[in-house]
């Protein structure tokens, strides 16, 4: 990917990635998942699994369960060389603001012990998760760079007081702005030191291949009726709209709906006999999922985290070879044509008919992505981190040089 020798004379030797989910229970398909494990081809990568925002609430429940059984689990595993030089680690943190108090001598400090046994002695920082803020001053790096591929901002279960002051932090130090969105990236053009714009990409051989291979899919779902309308993905409440998705499930009782996905809104708000929520799904099976479905459907809500997204699940259900129905957002407008859009219940159940009915060629759509692929986005990313390397240190040099003073 990147000259040997010009890793060797960088002046970073290594990445850690404060990542914005956790390697061990969140779906692998996401941004920094999918970059730092090619990253990890050219430097060794410590992933530093998800900093808790918040404390979950006692009221949640079997969520609360859930979330903290799955957390002590992680944090059971420590530091695991997962593949090459991919190393993810649980580092043991305390949510809120109490745990940005503690960063300082209780986080850093593993996180530095962790990087030395990668053999990271001087890292490149990369952040996602915003309390990953209270690392810049106690984390020596050669760079800098905040990932901004998500409004965590418009998380609703995060303090929006403590998430703005680490956001702000993040741009005003970062070296350097990675953002998935262009509309963001714009928005906040004045804010930040450099930017650089990365869309998602998308594991097209394997989203093609399982589109193309005609199974009947997993056993939960080939044992289900059909037409099966499918969304795959989080059921969470900052980005899908529960009772869009309700009235069209109401609207077509002669069709099955599969949800397959975690998911965090409220006990018993689906109880629809023709809706099926099969739960999380390892990455690896997920694109097999998707192709056993008829129509692979986006209900999104109009929040601000959807006006700054960049889905990857709409290139993973293109490549896949699946009509697709969504609500419409601004990143869909290089693929708008690829796809039906609806905004209302009868719509999106009109346009789900529509989809069932009419012929679909999937191979404009593949054509489209073609150089999509996360092979590509990461190519173009680590010679950007290169370049941005070289006019640091360059940057550094020139303030060392000793000024020259008029006789």
């Amino acid at each position: 990917m990147v000259g040997r020798k010009e890793i060797a004379d960088l002046p970073f030797d290594g990445i850690i990635c404060i990542g914005g989910e956790d390697w061990w229970y969140h779906n692998r398909g996401h941004f920094d998942f999918q970059i730092m494990r090619r990253l990890a081809k050219d430097w060794p990568v410590l992933f530093v699994n998800s900093i808790a925002v918040r404390m979950p609430s006692l009221k949640e429940k079997s969520q609360f369960v859930a979330r903290i059984g799955r957390k002590l689990k992680s944090l059971a595993r420590g530091m695991v060389q997962v593949e090459n030089n991919f190393y993810v680690f649980s580092p043991a943190t305390v949510p809120g603001a109490t745990g940005q108090k503690l960063s300082g001598w209780a986080l850093a400090p593993q996180i530095k012990i962790a990087a030395a046994r990668a053999g990271i002695k001087k890292p490149l920082l990369w952040i996602h998760c915003p309390a990953g803020a209270a690392l810049i001053d106690e984390i020596p790096h050669a760079a800098l760079v905040m990932q901004r591929t998500d409004r965590f901002e418009a998380f609703p279960e995060a303090d929006p007081e403590i998430v703005g002051a680490q956001i702000k932090a993040l741009k005003r130090s970062a070296d350097l702005v990675v953002y998935c969105n262009a509309g963001m990236m714009a928005e906040e053009a004045g804010e930040v030191k450099r930017q650089l714009l990365i869309t998602h990409g998308v594991d097209l051989d394997t989203f093609v291949a399982a589109g193309k291979a005609k199974a009947p899919g997993p056993a939960d779902v080939a044992a289900l009726r059909r037409p099966r309308v499918g969304f795959i993905g989080g059921i969470d409440a900052h980005t899908f709209g529960p009772k869009l998705f309700l009235d069209t499930a109401r609207h077509m009782q002669d069709a099955e709906f599969v949800l397959i996905g975690g998911c965090s809104l409220h006990e018993g708000w689906c109880t629809l006999p023709n809706v099926k929520m099969l739960g999380r799904k390892p990455y690896d099976i997920i694109a097999s999922y998707m192709a056993a479905m008829d129509v692979l459907i986006m209900p999104w809500n109009d929040s601000e985290w959807i006006k700054a997204c960049n889905p990857i699940k709409l290139k993973e259900y293109l490549a896949v070879g699946k009509p697709v129905v969504t609500t419409d957002f601004p990143a869909l407008d290089h693929y708008r044509d690829l796809v039906r859009t609806a905004d209302n219940p009868h719509d999106f159940a009109s346009a789900i008919r529509q989809a069932l009915t009419e012929p679909y060629n999937p191979e404009p759509a593949r054509a489209r992505l073609a150089r999509e692929g996360w092979d590509d986005k990461t190519a173009y990313l680590a010679e950007s981190l290169v370049d941005l390397a070289y006019e640091l240190e360059a940057g550094r040099a020139e303030a060392r040089r000793p000024k020259l003073t008029a006789a």
